[in-house]
């Protein structure tokens, strides 16, 4: 179990792996630390209104102190002792308040500060992180693409070994075609395969055309070497007389030829 369980977390971080994208992770980084940001600022808020909130109480309270006080004084020039001592036992009990709110007060004050100090290097921080983050996607982006190209000129991306399988299939293609056609074209002209077109001819009649182009050429040369040796009317009659008894012979080598059944 504890095999298996190695085995499919390995795989699962493989996949994991495979699957992330540095750039959208850098992203989300970026996002949360905004958030961040945004909750101490709004602590920063908090902290600055409820100061506020106290600063108030403090003057309200402050200012019923000063009303007390003034009429202890009247009271005491009336002669009203009495009244007077009241006042003052009044005011002192807001005194008292007035004491601890501003204890709170320094207390708040001192957190915002605190705050605020935390929020501006938070700030600082975010910026350099994008910063940092913009110029690291712009580096793989661009490491992406270098890879990208190189993988397609060394033809080992899977788009251009495609196209390089096609190509061998063509060129696999073609080359058997025109084996096929160099077999048959031998088939043909060695008398294996009939030609229902009648354009190949059997061994009889290339012979004959042999025999008869042969004497053509013969008679040619023997009529080059009359003219060259300015022979008469009787170099012409020899050479005519040697032209029939080609024919002659031509024919009588046809007829020699032994005769085949066309079936």
């Amino acid at each position: 179990m504890k095999r298996m369980g190695m085995i499919f977390r390995a795989k699962a971080n493989k996949a994991l792996d495979r699957a992330e994208d540095p750039r959208e992770t850098l992203d989300y980084s970026y996002q949360k630390q905004l958030e961040l940001l945004q909750k101490v600022r709004r602590g920063v808020a908090d902290v600055a209104t409820s100061r506020k909130r106290l600063e108030l109480q403090l003057s309200g309270l402050q200012q019923q102190s000063a009303k007390l006080e003034d009429q202890g004084r009247k009271a005491l020039s009336l002669g009203r002792e009495d009244l007077a001592r009241e006042a003052l036992s009044r005011r002192a009990a807001l005194q008292q308040q007035v004491t601890d709110l501003e204890t709170q007060h320094q207390n708040l004050q001192g957190e915002e500060e605190k705050l605020t100090l935390a929020a501006q290097r938070l700030q600082a921080k975010v910026d350099a992180f994008r910063t940092k983050k913009e110029t690291i996607k712009a580096t793989y982006t661009a490491a992406q693409a270098q890879t990208q190209i190189g993988e397609a000129f060394s033809g080992i991306s899977e788009e251009m070994g495609d196209v390089g399988l096609a190509i061998q299939r063509a060129e696999d293609k073609t080359q058997q075609m025109q084996a096929r056609a160099g077999a048959i074209d031998e088939l043909l002209a060695s008398g294996a395969l009939d030609d229902p077109s009648g354009l190949a001819k059997d061994d009889i009649a290339a012979e004959l055309d042999r025999v008869a182009g042969g004497s053509d050429v013969e008679l040619e040369l023997e009529r080059m070497k009359a003219e060259l040796a300015g022979g008469g009317s009787d170099s012409r009659q020899a050479i005519e007389g040697g032209q029939a008894g080609a024919n002659g012979k031509a024919q009588q080598q046809s007829q020699d030829q032994p005769r085949f059944d066309k079936s």
